[in-house]
């Protein structure tokens, strides 16, 4: 991992630093990841809610229920609508795709994989849930 881990969207307008603790990397392949990212599944990067700051621009954001059924705050450049990052609790979950270099990721486990696109292989060496335990 860098020192410092920086990001932003993808027009600048916000831009972040993670000055703290990172908890883990998830893989989640659950519908609201997949909308989301307009792929087959998004990357979490889960740290304390204390350890992201927002170093210029300001966020939106807006609630959804999720799979789990826990309600998501979901906050985003209103500029050019690039997720930031999801909430649930004290933890901020940080769109890995956001960082500046994504060079140093490893995913710590896969979820949601009940709800995985059908041509995507699971690794044997990280751990997989069918839902978010």
């Amino acid at each position: 991992m860098i020192n410092t881990p920086t990001g932003g969207c993808q027009c600048g307008h916000v831009r972040y630093v993670l000055d703290g603790e990172i908890l883990a990397l998830y893989v989640c392949y659950c519908t609201d990841c997949q909308k989301q990212s307009g792929s087959a599944f998004g990357m979490s990067l889960i740290v304390p809610g204390e350890s992201f700051r927002v170093i210029s621009g300001r966020l939106k954001t807006f609630e959804v229920k999720a799979d789990s059924g826990r309600t998501k705050t979901c906050a985003f450049c209103p500029d050019c609508g690039v997720r930031i990052y999801n909430t649930t609790g004290p933890r901020k979950s940080i769109k890995a795709g956001t960082l500046d270099d994504t060079s140093w990721l490893q995913p710590d486990a896969h979820y949601w994989t009940k709800r995985k696109q059908k041509w995507i292989a699971l690794p044997d060496d990280v751990p997989c849930y069918v839902d978010f335990k």
